[in-house]
């Protein structure tokens, strides 16, 4: 089975080197948008990164951060990030983190029913949305018909991950230093081909592949 290596990062990297990224051999990125429901929780380095990282040849996904405590907040998420991604395109999925606290309080059922409502709001719009959460989240707060209906990024820092269930992209390690940046940044690897997925069904601001090939064979 192929694989992809990655990075995630947000506004706490600064500034980053696309180049010296792509040079270490990295295939993609996922990019933090922003955080919670409002319009002003945009991350500062969003727009630089998702700029920088296409101008260098990385496929890029993107992230939003959350802290629902309910559905109509995690709707108003949902609504809050198809704002910052509007107009843009995104080989690797769009993806809502599920990490606080806040979440665990909120027990089994309604984290999941928060998760389900801002993935079918993001689904709904056209993106293949995915849920970053880590081993404890998956396997104690979030209801099977969540995680076997949507795909799954893993966060679980260690040599191999334990994780019963399927998921693309593994979260191994926070701790990575790499040319480009000057802070540790989290490493990623992906377990499917992303950028032939929103290609192919057109998804994520792009058109359906199968279109384009038609167009390419009448004119042969």
């Amino acid at each position: 089975m192929k694989t992809y290596t990655g990075i995630d990062v947000s506004e706490y990297q600064g500034t980053i080197d696309w180049k010296k990224i792509k040079n270490d051999g990295k295939d993609f990125a996922i990019i933090r948008c922003g955080y919670g429901r409002f319009p002003d929780q945009i991350d500062s380095k969003f727009e630089e990164n998702y700029r920088e990282a296409k101008k260098a040849g990385i496929n890029v996904g993107t992230y939003l951060f959350s802290y629902a405590t309910s559905v109509q907040q995690a709707q108003a998420e949902a609504k809050n990030m198809l704002g910052f991604i509007k107009g843009k395109q995104f080989e690797y999925p769009v993806v809502y983190d599920v990490e606080t606290n806040a979440h665990k309080k909120l027990g089994k059922k309604a984290l999941s029913e928060n998760v389900r409502a801002f993935c079918e709001t993001v689904e709904d719009a056209g993106y293949y949305v995915s849920i970053y959460a880590n081993l404890d989240f998956l396997n104690n707060f979030l209801e099977k018909s969540v995680t076997q209906r949507y795909d799954i990024w893993l966060a679980q820092w260690a040599k191999k991950p334990t994780y019963k269930g399927k998921y693309g992209m593994w979260q191994y390690s926070a701790s990575g230093r790499l040319p480009g940046t000057s802070t540790a940044v989290d490493l990623d690897m992906a377990y499917k081909d992303y950028p032939s997925i929103m290609r192919k069904n057109g998804l994520n601001g792009f058109k359906k592949e199968s279109v384009i090939r038609k167009k390419n064979i009448l004119w042969k």
